[in-house]
């Protein structure tokens, strides 16, 4: 079914665009060149062309667009996905770790962390001792990111100890990505219950970044 999309998608292939895309994003990746805006409205045609979203959850076309070449591929599926949200189920966890530690950068390991696995996460939270407890010291940044980040949107259902527990055992990380997860989370978690995260900071040993990013709403 997604080779409809690539003859959609090449039709708006633009190099100058892609050459752009491809700086701002570090030379991570290829692009075909089509913006934001634009793909959004060619991935709402294919979706209402091919009623996808009316069908089941499909992993095999998910796995198909992230194995593509291009970066607009992935950011499909990511569409895909949100679309489909409610139907994602604890089921589909090694999906998603293979998404978030396949072609990983912040771009998709972000959206994939705050939607899809939060949403597992809340429902099925046997998962939180069986996956986040191991991502949380994993190798894989990119994991530990998303075990920081999954509550990101939880507001008053924030486990705070467990927030913190994650960020204690990566305070240390000299990683960009880490020490900015933290702050972010923390920043978040702070338009809830600013008093908590004011006495997180004032009394644990964090990155200047994380810091930083965590007190500006305080």
């Amino acid at each position: 079914m997604y080779e409809e999309l690539t003859e959609l998608f090449e039709q708006y292939r633009n190099e100058d665009n892609a050459n752009q895309m491809e700086r701002y994003m570090k030379n991570h990746f290829s692009f075909l060149g089509i913006k934001s805006p634009e793909r959004k409205k060619l991935t709402n045609l294919y979706f209402q062309e091919t009623k996808i979203l009316k069908q089941n959850f499909d992993p095999k076309f998910v796995k198909a667009l992230w194995n593509m070449e291009e970066r607009e591929y992935q950011y499909v599926a990511l569409d895909y996905i949100e679309r489909s949200l409610r139907n994602v189920t604890k089921d589909d966890i090694k999906l998603m770790e293979y998404l978030i530690t396949t072609k990983s950068w912040w771009d998709t390991v972000d959206m994939l962390a705050q939607k899809p696995i939060g949403k597992i996460m809340m429902e099925s939270p046997v998962l939180i001792e069986v996956k986040m407890e191991q991502w949380s010291i994993d190798v894989n940044m990119w994991l530990r990111r998303t075990a920081i980040l999954f509550q990101l949107k939880y507001k008053e259902k924030t486990n705070a100890s467990l927030l913190y527990d994650y960020i204690l055992r990566n305070a240390d990380s000299k990683e960009f990505f880490i020490q900015k997860a933290i702050g972010w989370a923390l920043r978040e978690y702070s338009k809830t219950n600013p008093e908590s995260v004011r006495n997180f900071i004032q009394n644990h040993e964090l990155a200047k970044l994380s810091i930083r990013e965590g007190s500006k709403y305080l």
